[in-house]
């Protein structure tokens, strides 16, 4: 899985899908949490926040890498959804280490993109890709079927394609710009016919005597928090709107077309799900499950991913997102005491037996750094387009206590427990998210106003 390979080269991936390759990617993925269980080596014994950022992408971004992944466990799978909740700045030039760090990055992503873009061209629209040796890659979908799989593919052409128009002066950033306009130019029609099937399969969801369309009004549809399955989330169809918004920029697909099928356009698409799942004042994380209180209904996922669902233009969902953001700040059961950590949800999740031996339980009482940095960015968004200085404060109290967390225990997190210690189930011993910090250090310079690293001097 770590060797040299060009998924540009001649020899063409095959990708299968079905019970078989479910089976068999299971089989896999068992061997690599064992694996990663008995033979994983110790921490680097780094503690200052520029050594561990420095051996962080070294890692993170290995010529002997062929997919840009986490250092968890689970990570010898790929996930498509990762380059929009996870990897949004990657080539962001002031996280960049120099001329060659910009070349393994831009190099990593252009691989990583193509051979989502060829897993679509195959019908392959899964939430994880499992590598199965010799060009072959296993397509399944755990737990339910995908919101955000073709989001985070635009996501990463996104990234390829505005890497020229930061100011740089790392040659590989121009190169990465047009891989990514050739990479939109081999694979656009493919793409277009996902994200065109993607739209026919909206369920009309009525409340209230409107007709409302979700992408999971009948069945459970997977995000980056899925562990709970459950049905009409908000998470999920944000990441559907954003899908259809970024597709339409990227002019992958004309939003007349999208229209024909939604039987509206974008705008009255996206009112239409902040009004139901708004309609109490705040964001609820779910329309399914059983009445509490507001702060039980709502869930830290809500903040979406970079440049997504929340753009904050309008009054009314300036609104929404700051009461909602108010009752999580305000609850102490999503905070990790005297700190800025903020958990996923208020209320334990349904864990099964596998999240306790194997995986996190995602969208339960844990702390995600990721998610914890967006809410951060999101705040920021809020404040800006409010004209205010209502959440930088807690901003900056969030990155704060995250790089002291990346300190303490040695790496960028992935997870953090309830008692703000590694997160530890059987086999999963508390990864080090490599290719998460960058996105850090990207938000802790728009919060602080200056670098938290001088990575290029």
């Amino acid at each position: 899985m770590n060797s040299d390979i060009s998924l540009s080269g001649h020899r063409a991936s095959r990708f299968y899908q079905g019970a078989a390759a479910t089976l068999v990617a299971n089989a896999l993925q068992a061997v690599n949490f064992l694996g990663d269980r008995f033979m994983r080596k110790s921490q680097h014994s780094l503690s200052a926040i520029e050594d561990l950022y420095r051996h962080s992408m070294d890692s993170a971004f290995s010529v002997t890498e062929t997919f840009l992944v986490t250092g968890a466990p689970h990570a010898s799978a790929y996930y498509p959804r990762d380059f929009a909740w996870f990897y949004p700045d990657v080539l962001d030039p002031e996280t960049i280490m120099d001329a060659q760090d910009a070349v393994r990055r831009a190099r990593l992503l252009e691989k990583s993109v193509r051979l989502l873009l060829e897993a679509v061209r195959a019908d392959v629209v899964t939430t994880t890709i499992v590598p199965a040796g010799r060009g072959r890659y296993l397509g399944v979908n755990y737990f339910s079927r995908p919101s955000d799989t073709l989001l985070g593919i635009l996501a990463g052409l996104q990234q390829m394609l505005s890497a020229e128009v930061r100011a740089s002066s790392y040659l590989a950033m121009s190169q990465c710009a047009h891989a990514g306009r050739l990479l939109l130019a081999e694979y656009g029609a493919d793409l277009k016919r996902a994200i065109l099937k993607l739209a026919s399969e909206l369920e009309p969801f009525d409340a209230d005597s409107v007709r409302y369309l979700l992408c999971d009004a009948s069945g459970p549809r997977s995000a980056a928090t899925d562990t709970r399955a459950e049905r009409r989330r908000f998470v999920t169809n944000a990441c559907v709107y954003t899908t259809f918004a970024w597709a339409v920029q990227l002019g992958i697909v004309d939003e007349v077309e999208l229209k024909r099928l939604l039987g509206r356009d974008l705008a009255e698409y996206k009112k239409g799900l902040l009004r139901l799942f708004g309609k109490d004042g705040y964001i609820r994380h779910s329309l399914d499950g059983p009445a509490g209180t507001p702060v039980s209904m709502v869930a830290l996922d809500f903040v979406s991913v970079h440049r997504g669902f929340w753009d904050l233009n309008d009054a009314s969902e300036r609104a929404l997102f700051s009461a909602t953001t108010d009752l999580i700040l305000a609850e102490p059961r999503f905070r990790i005491p005297s700190t800025f950590h903020f958990l996923v949800s208020a209320d334990n999740p349904r864990n099964k037996m596998i999240h306790k031996i194997a995986a996190p339980a995602y969208q339960g009482r844990s702390s995600w750094p990721t998610f914890n940095v967006e809410f951060a960015d999101r705040m920021l968004d809020f404040d800006e387009l409010s004209g205010s200085d209502t959440y930088r404060a807690c901003a900056q109290g969030i990155l704060k206590d995250i790089r002291t967390a990346t300190e303490v225990h040695g790496g960028y997190q992935e997870l953090i427990s309830e008692q703000g210690l590694k997160y530890r189930t059987w086999a999963y011993k508390g990864a080090v998210a490599h290719s998460w910090f960058p996105r850090f250090l990207s938000v802790w310079s728009r919060a602080y106003g200056t670098p938290l690293l001088r990575c290029n001097d």
